[in-house]
C-alpha cells in the first residue's frame, strides 16, 4: 500500500464505512457478526469472490476484484447480454450449492411487519401517495409465500457483480448472506434494470417465478426507502427505487 496518493470513501453512514486505499479495499462494521457473515459466506460460495488480505477487527481488508461493475441502479448498464447471462450462471451456482450453516436474518412474517411498517411511514410522512403505496403492497404479497431455502447472497445489488468482458470476476459484499428465496437475489439484481432479467434467465436456467420476482422489485424498494432516506441517499433519483414503485402503477 506504499505510494497511494490519496483513499476513496465507497460508503459511509452510521453502521459501516468502506475505503478504498489503492488496491484494498478497508471495510469498518459496527457489528462484527456482519464480518464474520462476509468472511464464512466468501469462503462456502462458488462462485469468484475478493481475496481477503487480513482481519483486524473491526477492519476487514480485502482485495479488489479486476473488471468492471455490471452497472449501477438508475443508470443504464453498459454490460452485454453474455455477461448478464454469465451473472446469471454464477447466481445460479450460488443457489445449487450447499446451504450455509446459519439460517435467514427475518421469517416470512417478519418480513411482512416490517414491510407493513414501512408503508405506514411512506403513507404517514407524505414521502410517496397512498394510492402507490397500496398497490405496491399488494403486488408484494406474491413474494410472501413459502420458500425452498438455497444459499442467498442477499444484497446483490448490480454493483456487486464483478465482469471482465463476459466473465464474472468477482462477487462482492457478503455481509447479508444466508439460506433464503432465490428469487429475492434475482429481484435484487435486476431492480431497476427489469429489460435484463431475460438476460440473466440464460444463464440462470427457466425456473423464474416472474410474479415473485416482481413482488420482490416492490418489496424491496417499499422496505427500503426509509432506510436510504435516513442515510443520505435518495430512493426518488431517476430509475431508482421510487421509479421502480412508480412503474407498477
Amino acid at each position: 500500500m506504499t505510494g497511494v496518493d490519496e483513499v476513496e470513501v465507497v460508503v459511509a453512514h452510521n453502521e459501516r464505512v468502506t475505503l478504498r486505499v489503492g488496491d484494498v479495499f478497508l471495510k469498518i462494521d459496527s457489528d462484527q457478526a456482519n464480518i464474520d457473515v462476509e468472511v464464512e459466506a466468501m469462503a462456502l460460495a462458488p462462485v469468484p469472490t475478493p481475496e481477503i488480505l487480513w482481519r483486524k477487527p473491526p477492519v476487514l481488508a480485502i482485495a479488489a476484484v479486476p473488471g468492471t461493475a455490471l452497472g449501477r441502479l438508475g443508470e443504464p448498464s453498459p454490460a452485454s447480454p453474455a455477461a448478464w447471462a454469465a451473472a446469471g450462471a454464477a447466481i445460479r451456482r450460488l443457489h445449487d450449492a450447499p446451504l450455509p450453516p446459519w439460517p435467514g436474518r427475518k421469517s416470512r412474517d417478519e418480513i411482512a411487519a416490517h414491510l407493513d411498517g414501512e408503508c405506514d411511514w411512506l403513507i404517514s410522512t407524505g414521502v410517496l401517495p397512498a394510492d402507490l403505496v397500496k398497490r405496491n403492497r399488494e403486488i408484494a404479497e406474491a413474494a410472501l409465500r413459502p420458500w425452498k431455502p438455497v444459499f442467498t447472497h442477499g444484497d446483490l445489488q448490480i454493483s456487486h457483480v464483478f465482469v471482465d468482458g463476459d466473465e464474472v470476476t468477482g462477487i462482492i459484499d457478503w455481509s447479508e448472506a444466508s439460506q433464503g428465496d432465490a428469487m429475492f437475489d434475482l429481484a435484487i439484481l435486476t431492480l431497476g434494470h427489469e429489460d435484463r432479467l431475460a438476460d440473466v434467465a440464460v444463464g440462470y436456467g427457466s425456473d423464474i417465478d416472474l410474479d415473485v420476482v416482481r413482488a420482490w422489485w416492490s418489496l424491496r424498494s417499499l422496505g427500503a426507502s426509509r432506510w436510504l432516506v435516513e442515510h443520505g441517499f435518495d430512493p426518488n433519483s431517476p430509475g431508482c427505487e421510487f421509479d421502480v414503485l412508480r412503474s407498477r402503477m
